[in-house]
């Protein structure tokens, strides 16, 4: 049957909750506290869990903000307390709770509550990567401070970045809790007013200015005109230099200004290599907890790989990488043999999708020689100096030419 996992710190209660549990056919882990319940979910993931609010060394709540916060509540939780209020079983099942049990707890009560979990559990899918669970730091930390503030406007919002940075993370974050949610390509498909409406108070999101047709471009002026009477907010990315966006691909000039009236620059992963280990944690770990894969840790040496290699690719990259990890290394520890493995595989791929050849001279050739130097950089582990010297220009030079064309992060420390 399932895996139930009752907290409390009275022995009589959970040798009485196991014990009916079992006679049900279920099987069942007692902890005492929070720490070894701590323990248990990091081991695996139950199928249910039976928490006591009124513990010794931390409390339910803080035991399930705990887990909500690591991306660990993936379960049903069933809060039970001898003494609960109104407000603690509200804020309880704010933070995710399912339901709540007063104590002394009646048997049938308790099956039909249990029952009740077990079958909403349609395999509560896993919440997606959120950059509160990740950014310690510096040049994290204080994005996120910038994307507070703008959190309080609802002026439309351009972000800018390189390829791969997941845009769709940062405008999250900007997003109101319960606020609705849409993207462009489900906006600029519908009719006008109705999305308006459906997403009053909301964001509309559009993840690369670059891809939107003429026609979509026409029906994405038409909205972001009305959308102030609705409160609607849009957020939009692109990689492009908005420059050339308009001169080299057509883009609507006024259509831009409008969505551009905050900008802001999204860093790219290697600016803010300290977070790749957590940031790496946690996406293994929502793989591990939907099932995608088998039990899987990553070794300090693996992260420790990870965290140096260049990622032009960026997030996204990183997330490609975990996930053949995650399905390709043979033991539950992720070694730095695997990640030297899959590391020189994405070494190995081609820099980019193609040479450029619908695009002006003059952004064709920014378009390659990024992606030459990007391909470079991630062969040499980000030092500058065997860059230079693999493409016989003078550090000087070399330094000067990433700058212009938007890259950065590589190392300046190396001996040439």
């Amino acid at each position: 049957m399932a895996q139930i996992l009752v907290v409390d710190d009275e022995i009589g209660i959970r040798e009485l909750l196991s014990e009916i549990l079992c006679d049900e056919g279920h099987s069942v882990a007692l902890a005492e506290n929070a720490t070894v319940a701590r323990e248990i979910r990091a081991r695996a993931r139950p199928d249910l869990v039976l928490l006591d609010i009124w513990m010794p060394d931390a409390d339910g709540i803080t035991l399930l903000k705990e887990w909500a916060a690591n991306g660990q509540l993936t379960m049903p939780v069933i809060m039970m307390s001898g003494h609960g209020t109104i407000e603690t079983a509200v804020e309880a099942t704010r933070i995710g709770a399912l339901d709540f049990l007063e104590k002394p707890i009646a048997l049938q009560k308790l099956l039909a509550t249990v029952k009740r979990a077990l079958r909403s559990q349609e395999v509560r899918a896993m919440a997606p990567l959120s950059l509160a669970n990740f950014g310690r730091s510096p040049v994290m930390a204080e994005f996120k401070k910038r994307l507070t503030q703008l959190a309080a406007s609802n002026a439309p919002l351009l972000l800018r970045g390189e390829a791969g940075t997941l845009p769709e993370l940062y405008a999250r974050y900007l997003q109101s809790p319960g606020a609705p949610w849409i993207n462009a390509s489900e906006a600029l498909s519908g009719v006008a007013h109705d999305v308006l409406s459906q997403t009053a108070g909301g964001v509309v999101f559009v993840d690369e200015l670059a891809q939107l047709t003429r026609t979509q471009q026409k029906h994405l002026v038409f909205l972001v005109v009305r959308a102030e009477r609705s409160k609607v907010r849009f957020i939009s990315f692109t990689s492009s230099d908005p420059r050339d966006l308009v001169e080299g691909r057509g883009f609507d000039a006024g259509l831009l200004a409008r969505l551009s009236e905050l900008s802001i620059g999204v860093p790219a992963l290697r600016e803010h290599a300290e977070d790749i280990p957590d940031i790496a944690n946690l996406m293994l770990l929502q793989l591990v907890e939907t099932r995608y894969c088998p039990p899987r840790r990553f070794a300090t040496a693996a992260l420790n790989l990870l965290r140096n290699f260049h990622w032009p690719g960026n997030l996204a990259s990183l997330q490609a990488s975990v996930r053949n990890l995650s399905l390709t290394a043979l033991e539950e520890e992720i070694g730095a043999a695997d990640v030297e493995r899959v590391l020189r595989e994405a070494r190995s791929r081609p820099a980019g999708p193609g040479l450029a050849l619908d695009r002006p001279l003059r952004e064709a050739r920014e378009a390659f020689e990024r992606a030459y130097f990007e391909h470079h950089l991630a062969l040499e582990n980000g030092s500058i100096a065997r860059v230079a010297e693999k493409c016989g220009l003078e550090r000087t030079h070399l330094y000067r030419k990433l700058k212009q064309l938007g890259i950065s992060g590589g190392r300046r420390d190396e001996s040439a």
